[in-house]
């Protein structure tokens, strides 16, 4: 019983993360993974991908208010 509730607790922090955006760093390393090996150098830190994000979701922002 106790296996099943740590698998669904699992299954749900996974979801919870999954819809706030939390999870998108690990899912950026895996996309580059699986779909850019060796093209472009090493993966962006943590740090640097997070800062990217927002730039790119911020920047084209034109707003009168």
């Amino acid at each position: 019983m106790t296996g099943k509730l740590t698998a669904q607790l699992a299954a749900l922090w996974r979801s919870i993360r999954a819809a706030t955006g939390d999870d998108a760093y690990e899912r950026y390393l895996e996309h580059r993974l699986t779909h850019h090996t060796g093209d472009d150098g090493p993966p962006l830190s943590r740090k640097a991908f997070y800062r990217s994000e927002m730039q790119r979701r911020w920047e084209g922002v034109r707003r009168c208010c």
